[in-house]
């Protein structure tokens, strides 16, 4: 028989990609997922899968290169923001349509934050991506989304690993993937870093181009909105800091069944275009996380 479980996926930037390597590997070792609940990226991978579009989205995914990712980010003069993040959910709608979450073949829930008030804002209703926009708005980053009133902000600000939004059943085991774990990252063997060295030089072409982009968009901004500009650095490490601590938190108290750890030094929140690296490194620490688990049955 399937093991059912309750699956909860952690914010994280790019690196919840790898949430897609946990979910497959769930699934190959027998796993049957009867619920999930997510912030940030762990809202869109786990809102897309209870669509039933993972694979197309993978697929999607995978085909993007850093030029493709630099293409879908649209720009915008804004103190609340430098991304309006409407682009890419607009691409993706070409491939996977919005649905109802109340029509997602499983519980789905995703954690947004009211940042006016303070709130967390629990969406189980309504548009699937409402739900993704308002719950991928990093702070500082994406300018939030307006909806129904309210000013919403990436969940991962009040609830960064959702493990008491997610629906249980009496007989499910709670699995948990964290995308920002403070443990170790196994450097690769020579082949691997000779890669990552040709990847490096790559990158810094790529940059001087990112550069010249960058220098016209910040010409671009009015005095008034270039000084806030300094203090993005430092917000993002603060947020993420304050992550991290309310992971712990969550994670202590939940208690889950199998704890999935991806290292928070393995990849950065916006290497999306490494997307087959994090797949794989998603499936490589679930089939850890799960031998270990099941030794102990």
């Amino acid at each position: 028989m399937k093991k059912r479980i309750a699956l909860v996926l952690s914010s994280g930037g790019a690196r919840g990609i790898a949430h897609i390597g946990a979910i497959e590997e769930l699934e190959s070792r027998g796993y049957e997922i009867r619920a999930i609940s997510g912030t940030s990226m762990g809202a869109l991978v786990g809102g897309i899968y209870a669509e039933g579009g993972l694979a197309l989205y993978k697929e999607w995914m995978l085909t993007l290169d850093r030029m493709d990712v630099f293409s879908l980010v649209d720009f915008t003069i804004s103190g609340r923001g430098l991304v309006k993040g409407e682009k890419v959910l607009q691409e993706m709608k070409k491939i996977i349509p919005d649905t109802c979450i109340e029509d997602l073949r499983i519980p789905y829930a995703a954690i947004a934050t009211d940042i006016i008030n303070g709130k967390e804002i629990v969406f189980e209703t309504g548009s699937l991506y409402d739900a993704i926009r308002a719950s991928v708005s990093i702070p500082t980053v994406f300018t939030p989304f307006e909806y129904q009133g309210l000013t919403l902000v990436d969940g991962g600000v009040v609830n960064p690993v959702p493990i008491n939004r997610v629906k249980r059943s009496p007989d499910d085991l709670l699995v948990v993937v964290d995308v920002n774990a403070a443990i170790p990252y196994k450097k690769k063997g020579k082949a691997q870093e000779k890669k990552e060295e040709n990847q490096l030089i790559e990158d810094k072409r790529f940059s001087k181009y990112v550069h010249l982009l960058t220098h016209k968009f910040n010409s671009m901004i009015p005095k008034n909105e270039k000084d806030k500009l300094g203090y993005f650095n430092l917000l993002n490490k603060t947020s993420n800091l304050m992550a991290h601590q309310l992971s712990q938190m969550s994670i202590e108290k939940g208690k889950p069944d199998v704890l999935i750890n991806v290292p928070h030094e393995s990849f950065g929140v916006f290497d999306f275009y490494k997307a087959a690296e994090l797949v794989q490194l998603g499936r490589e620490q679930t089939r850890q996380a799960l031998d270990a688990f099941e030794r102990k049955e």
